[in-house]
């Protein structure tokens, strides 16, 4: 009992960051195909900054991805991004229909409290968080991070 108590202690933080990395680049991807049509989707658009979407979507999209796939102001990226899916939820996906699997919003949902997650809990052990805002490991703010 206590071996797979300590497997899950060393563990966690390492699958946090796998799950953070790999949300990070699939998030990055629906930016990067707003901004530069790569990869192309099906029913390409011109980018114009000054629009919300693609403008506005795609940066934060693309920027807040690149910046949780490294790790790097996790908490802050993810609470915009999360707070940028729940918008996109109520008012592209919500006006089709109360339910998430007939108007095309599980996604924005899953994104959304995958996002709000990672602003609680931070990057993970493998995060550029965590190597350059480290504190000596008996401060409070460790702990706080970690």
């Amino acid at each position: 009992m206590a071996e797979a108590s300590n497997w899950q202690l060393v563990w966690a933080p390492r699958m946090l960051s796998i799950l953070r990395i790999v949300t990070g680049l699939l998030f990055m991807e629906h930016g990067l195909s707003k901004i530069f049509n790569f990869p192309p989707q099906a029913t390409p658009r011109d980018y114009a900054l000054m629009t919300l979407v693609p403008g506005l979507a795609g940066l934060i999209e693309a920027i807040g991805g690149a910046l949780l796939t490294v790790g790097l102001f996790t908490r802050v990226a993810a609470f915009i991004m999360s707070g940028e899916m729940a918008f996109g939820y109520f008012m592209a996906h919500a006006p089709r229909n109360f339910f998430p699997i007939l108007n095309g919003g599980d996604a924005a949902i899953l994104y959304c409290f995958v996002f709000l997650y990672f602003a609680v809990a931070g990057g993970g052990e493998w995060s550029l968080d965590r190597v350059l805002f480290r504190r000596s490991p008996g401060s409070a703010a460790t702990r706080a991070a970690a």
